[in-house]
C-alpha cells in the first residue's frame, strides 16, 4: 500500500487511526498496540503477501533471540557468540533475497560457469531497513542497553506502519517509551494538525516534484542514445532532485503519520543540498542510515582510534558497504568507494588547514554529490558512461532533446525553482518544531492537501522502495 494512493489516505489511515485511539482508551493496554501491529502487517502485505511469512520469521527469530541474550548476560563469551550468530542470521536472510543472484552472477563471469540464477526471487521490500533495525536492537541488547521483553512491545518498534518499509531506522529507545507514556494513547489535536500538514508537504513533495523530475531522469537515463551537454547535465540534476524529493518526501509522510499518532520518530533530512562537505553531507543525508553506519561499522572496525591510515581505511570500508547496502549492483559500489575517497580527501584535506570559501565549497560538494548520484540512478555501466560523456564532451548537440516534454524552458524553470527550494526554504525539521496551528497553516494545508490528491493517479513508487 503506497502512503500516495487514495485507498491508504481516505481508507487504511483513517480506519486504523479512529480504532488504535479507540481500543487504547480500554482497561487492557495491549489492546490498542496489538491492533496496530496488526494494522502494519496488514499494510505491509497489502503489496504481496509472499513477503509477510519473511517479516514474520525476521520478527520471531530477533524478538526469541534478544530474549536469550538477556538471559546470557552475564556470561560475556556466550553472550558475544550469541550476537555474533543472530546478525550472521539477520544478514543470511538479507543476504539471500538481495545479493544471492548477484554473487552467482559474479562467480559465472569470473570463472566461465553456467550456474543458473534463483528465478522469481523478489526483494521483500523494506528487508533492508528493518533487518538493519533489529541487528542495532541486537547489538543493544549486547550493550545491555534495552531490556525488551514484551513480545507486543518489539512487534511495535519492528513493524509501526509509518516507518516500516523505508525509515528512517529507529532505536528502540527513541520509540518505545513514547508508546509507554499514557498521554500518548490519546488524541491531541495539535499533533494531528501538524502530522497532517508534514505529512501533504511530504505528498506534495513526492507527487509534483520528484515525480515530474523523474521524467527527465527516466528519459535521459533510459531512452536518450547520445545526449549532449545540456541534456546530459539537466538528466543528473533531475536525478538529484527526484531522489532527494522523494526520499526526504517519503520521510516526511512518515514522520507525520507518526505524529498523529503521538509518536515523533528521529528526522531523516536536514538540507542535505547545502553541504559543504562529504562529511556534512553524510550528516544531513538519510541521518539514521549514516548513525547506524557510524555506530555499528565505522566504530567497531576501530574508527580514528588505530591511527591515520586505519582510519582512512576504516571509512572506505564503511561507505563502500554502505554502497552494496543500496543495491547488488557494481554500480552500487562504487558510488560507495567515491564517497569513501571524497571522506577520505576531506579527512586529508583538512590537515592542511586550507579554507574553502564557502559559496565555493558548497558548489564542489553539490556537483561531486550529483555526479556520483549518476552511477546510483544508472542501470549498468554503459549507461552511467553515456550521461557522463555527455556532460564533459560536446558533440555538436547543445539542446535539449527530451521527448514528450512541453520544452526545454520548462525544464530550466523547473531546475532553478528546484535549487532556489533546497538553498533558501525551511526544511521539514524547523516546519515540526516551529509548528503553531493558525489560519495561514490551514491555507497552506488546504493549497498543498488538494494539489497532492488531485496528482494521485500517477501512482509511482518510492525510489527507497527498491532498497
Amino acid at each position: 500500500m503506497l502512503f500516495n494512493s487514495y485507498e491508504f489516505i481516505f481508507g487504511f489511515l483513517p480506519l486504523t487511526f479512529v480504532l488504535y485511539f479507540l481500543l487504547s482508551r480500554m482497561r487492557n493496554k495491549t489492546f490498542g498496540k496489538s491492533f496496530l501491529v496488526i494494522a502494519s502487517l496488514l499494510f505491509y502485505s497489502w503489496w504481496n503477501v509472499y513477503y509477510l511469512p519473511v517479516i514474520l520469521f525476521s520478527l520471531f527469530f530477533n524478538y526469541f533471540f534478544s530474549l536469550l541474550m538477556l538471559k546470557k548476560q552475564q556470561k560475556k563469551y556466550l553472550l558475544k557468540s550469541l550476537l555474533i550468530a543472530g546478525v550472521a542470521v539477520n544478514l543470511t536472510l538479507l543476504g539471500y533475497f538481495k545479493y544471492v543472484n548477484f554473487i552467482i552472477g559474479n562467480i559465472n563471469t569470473i570463472f566461465n560457469l553456467d550456474i543458473s540464477l534463483f528465478e522469481n526471487l523478489e526483494l521483500p521490500i523494506g528487508i533492508s531497513f528493518y533487518t538493519f533495525q533489529q541487528i542495532a536492537f541486537l547489538v543493544d541488547t549486547y550493550k545491555n542497553k534495552v531490556k525488551e521483553r514484551k513480545f507486543i512491545n518489539y512487534s511495535m518498534f519492528v513493524t509501526f506502519f509509518p516507518q516500516l518499509i523505508a525509515g528512517p531506522i529507529v532505536h528502540h529507545k527513541e520509540m518505545m517509551p513514547q508508546f509507554a507514556d499514557r498521554k500518548n494513547a490519546k488524541v491531541q489535536s495539535r499533533h494531528i494538525s501538524a502530522g497532517l500538514y508534514i505529512f501533504f508537504i511530504g505528498l506534495f513533495k513526492k507527487v509534483i516534484i520528484a515525480d515530474t523530475f523523474a521524467r527527465w531522469a527516466n528519459m535521459g537515463f533510459d531512452q536518450s542514445v547520445n545526449p549532449g551537454l545540456l541534456e546530459s547535465w539537466i538528466t543528473s540534476f533531475s536525478y538529484s532532485f527526484q531522489l532527494y524529493f522523494d526520499f526526504s518526501g517519503y520521510t516526511d509522510m512518515a514522520i507525520g503519520l507518526a505524529l498523529m499518532f503521538n509518536i515523533k520518530l528521529p528526522f531523516n533530512f536536514n538540507s542535505p543540498y547545502r553541504a559543504t562537505d562529504i562529511q556534512d553531507f553524510w550528516r544531513r543525508w538519510h541521518m539514521t542510515l549514516s548513525r547506524f553506519l557510524k555506530n555499528y561499522l565505522y566504530i567497531p572496525l576501530g574508527g580514528n582510534r588505530k591511527g591515520e591510515s586505519r582510519t582512512l581505511v576504516n571509512l572506505l570500508i564503511t561507505f563502500i558497504l554502505g554502497g552494496i547496502w543500496h543495491g547488488a549492483g557494481w554500480t552500487f559500489v562504487f558510488w560507495g568507494f567515491l564517497h569513501g575517497i571524497g571522506a577520505v580527501i576531506q579527512r586529508l584535506w583538512g590537515k592542511t588547514n586550507i579554507v574553502i570559501p564557502r559559496p565555493i565549497a558548497w558548489f564542489i560538494t553539490f556537483n561531486f554529490v550529483n555526479f556520483a548520484w549518476i552511477f546510483f540512478r544508472a542501470k549498468n555501466w554503459q549507461d552511467a558512461m553515456k550521461v557522463i560523456k555527455g556532460m564533459f564532451t560536446y558533440n555538436g548537440n547543445m539542446g535539449i532533446n527530451l521527448e514528450n516534454i512541453s520544452g526545454s524552458f520548462e525544464t530550466y524553470l523547473w531546475v532553478i525553482g528546484a535549487f532556489l527550494f533546497i538553498l533558501l526554504f525551511k526544511n521539514t525539521n524547523s516546519l515540526r518544531d516551529n509548528f503553531k496551528p493558525g489560519i495561514r497553516h490551514l491555507i497552506l494545508l488546504i493549497i498543498i492537501a488538494i494539489t497532492g490528491l488531485l496528482n494521485l493517479y500517477r501512482m509511482n513508487e518510492f525510489i527507497y522502495f527498491g532498497f
